[in-house]
């Protein structure tokens, strides 16, 4: 059982959470650290699928139409995690603490998780 390695997309790049989830010993990369700035959003869950990483964004309504294409293709993904925008910085430590602690990588595949559900009130 592999564990998840996130990648943060530019919608939910925060060099605040980044640092909170290093931290914590999570393994996790940035598009600008890794030059993928500018990038489409298929493109990004490619180069995410290409590193077994699962995708990290803000961008809802984009991602769970790409989730859906991807799956009608037959095309596989690394995994999508999903919060909204508006969520408070310690609850996204919260839910990708949550989600990195209680699924493995493999469990990710081609699967889409809103990360509200791993935020403990």
């Amino acid at each position: 059982m592999t564990s998840i390695r996130l990648y943060l997309d530019e919608d939910s790049m925060d060099w605040v959470l980044v640092e909170a989830l290093r931290s914590r010993g999570i393994d996790i990369v940035t598009v600008q650290e890794v030059g993928t700035q500018g990038y489409r959003d298929d493109e990004q869950l490619a180069w995410a699928t290409a590193q077994n990483r699962v995708l990290y964004s803000h961008n809802i309504a984009d991602f769970c139409r790409l989730h859906s294409e991807w799956l009608e293709l037959g095309r596989l993904h690394s995994g999508i995690a999903l919060m909204a925008q508006d969520t408070a910085i310690g609850d996204q430590v919260r839910g990708l603490t949550g989600l990195v602690r209680l699924r493995t990588a493999e469990a990710m595949v081609n699967q889409l998780l809103f990360l509200r559900q791993f935020v403990v009130s």
